[in-house]
C-alpha cells in the first residue's frame, strides 16, 4: 500500500514512517539504507551526532544514480548541542549537507533546547575534569531559531523543527518566529503517549514526530556502555500481554502493532533498526486499522512522564542548564 504523508505547514508532504538511525554504526548504515529503500521507506532520519550522514550520503548517492529522484526523499538531520549558537547554525548544516552529499535537507531541526560547549579538537561536548558537560549557558534558542529561518530562506532547509523541547519552550518559539516550527520531534511511545504536547501541536499545526516508538529496546544497554549510565524505568514495551494479545489476533509483530497505534493516532514514527527482517517489517502497518476497542486498550497503557526513558541525565550536570526540558520531573 502506497505510504501515507502529512501536510506540514512548510507546504511539504512528510511520510509517516521514517527510518530512524540513532546507534546505527557507519559502518553498517551504507546498506541499511539499501535494504530501507528497496523495502519502501523515503523518509530517513540522522543527526550531526549520529556521525553517519557520510555513510547515508553514499547509499542515497547510488540511489539517485540508479534513477531515484530527490524530491520523493524526507531527510532530516538535526543541529549538535555544541552547536546551539547562532554563529553555529549555518555552519553546521553545510557540514551536514556536506557530509549527506545534498544541496538541502528536508527538515532540519534543533536537536536539544540546551547547550554544551564545543571540545576544541573535535565534534564533541567539552568535558570538565569531574566528568559533568560544560554547559554553555549563553545560549538563547529564539536567537538559534533566527538562524534556523535563515536557512529555509537560502534553501538549504525546506521546513525546520524542534526536538526534544518542552511545551513551554516550543510556545517561547512560537511566540518570536517568522516561520513556525513545522514538526516537533519528541521520545514518545505506547508508555509516554504525549497526550498534552499532541493537543498542544496540533492546536498550532505543528506535526509530531516518535523517536523510540517502540520503546527503544537497546538504549540500556547502550548508556551503560557509552556514558556509565543506568536507566531505573526501563519499559519492555514489546513483552506486554495488551499489545501481544492485539499483534497475535492481528497476525502482525508486537512492533507493527506499536508503530500503527501511533500512526493512526495521528504521529509520524522513526522506529531504528540494523535487522533488515524488522527494517521490512516496520513499514508494512498500511495493511491493516486497528479497531476503536483496540485503541483503546492501547491508549490505556499510558504512564506519561514516569515512563520517560530519555531525559538525557546521562549528559552528566545538564540538569543545572537553565533550558533543561524536564526540570518539573526531577526527584
Amino acid at each position: 500500500m502506497a505510504m501515507q504523508t502529512v501536510k506540514l505547514s512548510s507546504g511539504q508532504n512528510m511520510p509517516v514512517v521514517g527510518l530512524g538511525t540513532w546507534q546505527a554504526q557507519p559502518e553498517e548504515t551504507e546498506a541499511i539504507i539499501k535494504i530501507a529503500l528497496d523495502s519502501g521507506y523515503r523518509h530517513f532520519d540522522t543527526a550531526f551526532n549520529y556521525n553517519n550522514e557520510e555513510s547515508i550520503g553514499k547509499s542515497i548517492k547510488k540511489w539517485l544514480s540508479e534513477g531515484g529522484k530527490r524530491e520523493d526523499l524526507f531527510i532530516t538531520t538535526k543541529l549538535p548541542n555544541f552547536g546551539n549558537r547562532p554563529s553555529d547554525v549555518e555552519k553546521f548544516l553545510n557540514l551536514s549537507l556536506q557530509r549527506l552529499g545534498l544541496n538541502y535537507v528536508d527538515l532540519y531541526l534543533i536537536h536539544m533546547p540546551f547547550s554544551f560547549i564545543q571540545d576544541k579538537n573535535s565534534f564533541t561536548p567539552a568535558i570538565n575534569e569531574d566528568g559533568s558537560f560544560m554547559l554553555d549557558l549563553e545560549s538563547q534558542p529564539v536567537a538559534v531559531w533566527k538562524e534556523m529561518e535563515k536557512q529555509v530562506k537560502a534553501g538549504r532547509a525546506k521546513s525546520i523543527g524542534l526536538s526534544n523541547f518542552n511545551i513551554s519552550q516550543i510556545q517561547n518559539i512560537l511566540n518570536n518566529s517568522e516561520i513556525k516550527p513545522s514538526n516537533v520531534q519528541v521520545e514518545l511511545h505506547a508508555f509516554m503517549q504525549q497526550k498534552p504536547l499532541r493537543d498542544f501541536c496540533k492546536l498550532n499545526n505543528i506535526s509530531v514526530t516518535a523517536y523510540s516508538p517502540i520503546g527503544s529496546p537497546g538504549t540500556k544497554a547502550h548508556f551503560q556502555a557509552k556514558y556509565n549510565y543506568s536507566v531505573e524505568t526501563f519499559p519492555d514495551l514489546l513483552g506486554h500481554p495488551v499489545l501481544n494479545q492485539i499483534a497475535s489476533a492481528r497476525n502482525k509483530t508486537p512492533a507493527q502493532v506499536l508503530l500503527r497505534h501511533a500512526v493512526q493516532g495521528g504521529v509520524i514514527v522513526i522506529p531504528k533498526s540494523t535487522n533488515p527482517e524488522r527494517i521490512k517489517s516496520n513499514i508494512q502497518i498500511f495493511d491493516f486499522k486497528l479497531t476503536d476497542e483496540e485503541m483503546d486498550k492501547l491508549n490505556a497503557l499510558d504512564q506519561d512522564k514516569n515512563m520517560r526513558i530519555f531525559d538525557f541525565l546521562f549528559f552528566k550536570g545538564v540538569e543545572n542548564h537553565p533550558n533543561y526540558p524536564f526540570k518539573d520531573e526531577l526527584h
